[in-house]
């Protein structure tokens, strides 16, 4: 059987970052399929005879008004309980910073130059269809960002074969762009910033990182400290960067950002990495409840019937956002690792093929949790370009979705082949020749 020279066989050694990422993965397949269920049944029942008690739940407000916190359940889910989510993302990053791909600018540049190139194509392509219409570019930024559980939980299911590289470029890639979307949030959705609450925010997350630094070894050993002891500390921070302006769910980031991190030694867990401890307990909090709670109060859109679809189909928003994700995450993806290549010296992983990267181009169009969130923020709740944007993120995701899978399935059962051609020709090699007649000497008396 002959083997295609453009590709070879996977022989990466076990590392324990690719152990870390492949754990990652089979956790966030069971987050990604809760994520699929919530968004579905907020579709169905806002779209139901029943449709009004939805919006009545989502709309309900509650909170402590003198601290601007009487929010409605939807608010409170995407700018509290996201908060979470973007916890944890802020915990990866660090990580990857820390001692990750990030920490070696050879191996970093790449995944960097293609997250940017994945947000910079995705909002020129909205750009170019809404320009004529300048109220609409406000959502300039909803197709860029892409949703790390979606997307690596796809790869978990269909990637079994696939090159470890490949994970750890798709992980890393999803962790930048989750900071380049940070960073938009930050800059072009923040509203008035209020200086006293914004200073005080700022205090309490250095008084957060004390405690976490010089606990790190006491939080460790007692689960619940955490709790009793950060979680309001965390949750008064929160409060005070929502009074500031600032959209609340950076405190999560910012609070994250000040948690330790230790390598760990030979592939296992070190006692002493609060970061690892806080992912590792957090984690089922940020991927069981709080990302599809924020799913379905933020995916319930009524659609409207066929009108609607009509009406949605030819938005412009609809349009740029879908055309965005599907076409514009891979296309900027292999851009940007292309240009990098051809100006500079940096290569592509010897194990990585660009078909491989157009798989994973193609789950980065995967824009759920972060694009919902960025709709709500670009157009006023009852718009109809809320709505569509929203119809839109839905569609291209679960088309993304479809076109990763098909190319990645196909790539899986190649490097698959691989591997069992490689372990037939090994166990070849390794079965004595039973017509091999063994060399005898003579011995003594033949002189």
């Amino acid at each position: 059987m002959s083997q295609d020279p453009s590709i070879r066989a996977p022989r990466w050694p076990g590392s324990a970052e690719v152990q870390r990422v492949t754990r990652l993965l089979r956790k966030e397949a069971v987050g990604g399929a809760l994520l699929v269920i919530a968004a579905a049944a907020a579709i169905i029942w806002a779209n139901s005879p029943a449709s009004e008690a939805y919006f009545a739940l989502r709309d309900f407000r509650f909170g402590y008004e003198p601290w601007h916190l009487e929010l409605s359940v939807g608010a409170w889910a995407a700018d509290g309980l996201l908060a979470i989510f973007f916890f944890m993302v802020g915990l990866e990053l660090k990580r990857e910073i820390v001692v990750g791909d990030l920490r070696r600018f050879s191996t970093a540049i790449v995944p960097i130059t293609a997250a940017v190139g994945g947000v910079v194509v995705p909002a020129l392509i909205y750009v170019g269809i809404v320009w004529t219409q300048p109220s609409l570019l406000e959502g300039w930024a909803i197709p860029t960002a892409t949703d790390i559980a979606f997307a690596v939980a796809i790869l978990a299911l269909v990637g079994s074969h696939l090159p470890g590289p490949l994970r750890i470029f798709l992980l890393t890639l999803a962790v930048v762009d989750d900071l380049i979307a940070i960073g938009i949030i930050a800059v072009f959705y923040t509203s008035d910033i209020q200086v006293v609450p914004l200073v005080i925010f700022v205090a309490l997350v250095v008084v957060y990182g004390i405690i976490a630094q010089r606990g790190r070894a006491f939080f460790a050993r007692h689960p619940s400290a955490a709790w009793l002891i950060l979680l309001p500390i965390g949750f008064v921070a929160w409060a005070f960067l929502h009074a500031s302006g600032v959209h609340a769910t950076i405190a999560g980031v910012a609070l994250a950002f000040t948690i330790p991190v230790r390598a760990s030694r030979r592939g296992e867990g070190d006692a002493s990495d609060l970061a690892e401890s806080f992912e590792h307990r957090f984690r089922p909090l940020s991927a069981g409840f709080a990302v599809p709670v924020f799913a379905f109060f933020a995916a319930g859109v009524a659609v409207g019937g066929w009108e609607g679809l009509v009406r949605a189909a030819t938005d412009p928003v609809t349009i740029g956002v879908a055309a965005g994700l599907v076409l514009g995450k891979p296309l900027g993806i292999l851009l940007g690792v292309r240009l990098l290549t051809l100006v500079t010296r940096v290569r592509l992983n010897p194990a990585l093929r660009w078909i491989d990267l157009m798989g994973v181009g193609l789950l980065a169009g995967i824009g759920f949790t972060v694009s919902l969130l960025i709709a709500e923020l670009s157009f006023a709740d009852g718009s109809p370009h809320n709505a569509d944007a929203k119809i839109a993120i839905m569609v291209a995701s679960v088309l993304a979705s479809v076109l990763a899978a098909s190319v990645l399935i196909a790539r899986n059962r190649r490097y698959a082949q691989l591997a069992r051609q490689e372990q037939i020709d090994v166990d070849a090699n390794d079965v004595p020749d039973v017509y091999e007649q063994p060399v005898r000497t003579k011995r003594g008396g033949d002189g």
